[in-house]
């Protein structure tokens, strides 16, 4: 863990340095992608010792597949060995070499190694193997038209500021941002001379980088101070279960799920900022003409925190992998894409029971809380007061929901977990069921989203 933040703090200062004296006008492609793989090389190394073999090894396996492999059939056979590699490597993490899942181990880079030659290997295929009818917008703007060099696939894979932490990101941003033009892409799509400019403005990610170094601080802080003193455990300890009633036991999982969040929105924020700080990650201007740098943030913690529906809640916490989820799964799979998704998701995560009581409760509950808002939403939209009150009846619930989900992805094993819902009567999964009983569902089907997706292309192009 020292190795850790040692590695990730350097690596924020190598970024300032790859900006300056770096940058595009000052270094060719080639330059900075080489420096990008050798620095990310040395922070593996030097973070996992002779571990860090797994993720060279995985990377050259595909890098041969990629090259080899048929169009129509690269990314399935990218996934299939990405994933087999990496749930062999925590099988033996856990089985064979007895690593705990707190330390800092070398599963974490192959899990946003795995994300990126997926994703890699996905658009690949939609750019060379399949028509632009047959593709959303958003496959249509990622597809990649040409298999990448050894060096672009390297740096894409192992670049020093993403290695560690991630977080994953698609390969035409990257290099795009490599060669320069990730920036002005973006600024393009705003009219500067209405808005008075004679040229491009040239944003800088030196405010964003501060602020989310803040952010870092204030999280490090509460880790130190909150979450040791709120453990998990508490909640199926003896004597707590015996003296306290029901609600408050549903106050204090609230505390605790609380108490374990400062710990991800730190290695989360830093790790967006590193890659703010080497000039990667902007995303446009808004409304308002600010300019952003969320294109790689992996949490909106105001709108975790205020989260009134359980998709909100999953959609704003480790972004990134949602859409990466999104991208090699949920669009591509011919049924029952939701069930899909959290498996995939709970696969990718490891072998702990308690990821798959986890995403397989999460299913439960995302099915009833989707037909809970189809059904009943329309009905309290107005007055506001009515509004107001259905917020913070869905924000409660929410909430509650949340905690009661993830908690066997903390507690990890079987015991625990069953120990935990029976303290609690298992009560969300009885609801759930009872809402999909009694309530009417309206699923999309996969033939409806391609259609939907279809027209939304039709619509740009007619643009």
């Amino acid at each position: 863990q020292i190795n850790f933040v040692a590695c990730q703090l350097f690596a924020l200062l190598a970024a300032f340095w790859f900006r300056i004296y770096l940058s595009p006008s000052h270094a060719s492609s080639a330059v900075r992608h080489a420096f990008a793989t050798l620095f990310g090389i040395y922070f593996a190394v030097f973070c996992f010792g002779w571990y860090s073999i797994h993720l060279f090894v995985l990377v050259m396996m595909n890098y041969g597949i990629m090259n080899l492999a048929s169009i129509p059939n690269i990314h399935r056979y990218s996934f299939v060995v990405a994933m087999g590699y990496l749930t062999l490597c925590h099988i033996s993490r856990i089985y064979i070499f007895h690593y705990g899942i707190l330390t800092t181990d070398f599963s974490g880079p192959l899990m946003i190694i795995t994300q990126k030659i997926t994703t890699l290997a996905c658009q690949l295929h939609d750019g060379i193997g399949r028509q632009a009818e047959e593709l959303t917008a958003e496959q249509n703007r990622l597809a990649v038209k040409s298999r990448p060099s050894l060096l672009e696939y390297l740096s894409y894979l192992l670049n020093f500021m993403s290695i560690i932490a991630g977080p994953c990101s698609n390969y035409k941003d990257y290099i795009a941002f490599i060669e320069g033009r990730h920036v002005h892409m973006k600024l393009l799509e705003v009219n500067w001379k209405q808005k008075g400019y004679d040229r491009l403005p040239d944003p800088s990610p030196t405010g964003a980088v501060m602020y989310k170094l803040c952010i870092t601080l204030v999280s490090l802080i509460l880790f130190l101070t909150l979450t040791k003193n709120f453990p998990m455990a508490y909640i199926i300890d003896n004597e707590f279960l015996d003296k306290t009633p029901f609600l408050s036991r549903l106050g204090y999982l609230y505390v605790v799920t609380q108490a374990a969040k400062p710990k991800y929105y730190f290695a989360w924020t830093l790790a967006d900022a590193v890659n703010n700080a080497a000039g990667y990650g902007f995303s446009g201007v808004d409304e308002r003409g600010t300019f952003r740098w969320d294109l790689l943030s992996n949490l909106n913690i105001w709108n975790i925190e205020t989260a009134t529906s359980f998709k909100m809640y999953i959609e704003n916490w480790n972004i990134q992998t949602a859409a990466w989820l999104k991208r090699v799964c949920y669009d591509r799979a011919p049924w029952y894409p939701t069930a899909l998704t959290f498996i995939l998701s709970a696969l990718w995560h490891g072998i702990y029971p308690g990821y798959y009581f986890t995403f397989l409760t999460g299913i439960l509950i995302t099915l009833a809380a989707r037909a809970i808002r189809n059904n009943c939403r329309h009905y309290f939209l107005s007055p506001v007061p009515l509004k107001i009150a259905y917020d913070i009846v869905t924000w409660a619930v929410t909430q509650l929901a949340v905690c009661y989900t993830v908690a066997p992805f903390v507690m990890l094993a079987v015991e625990p977990t069953i120990k935990f819902y029976k303290s609690v009567y298992f009560h969300m999964h009885i609801l759930s069921i009872l809402v999909l009983l009694l309530l009417p569902i309206r699923p999309q089907t996969h033939s409806v989203r391609r259609a939907q997706n279809q027209a939304m292309l039709n619509s740009i192009k007619s643009k």
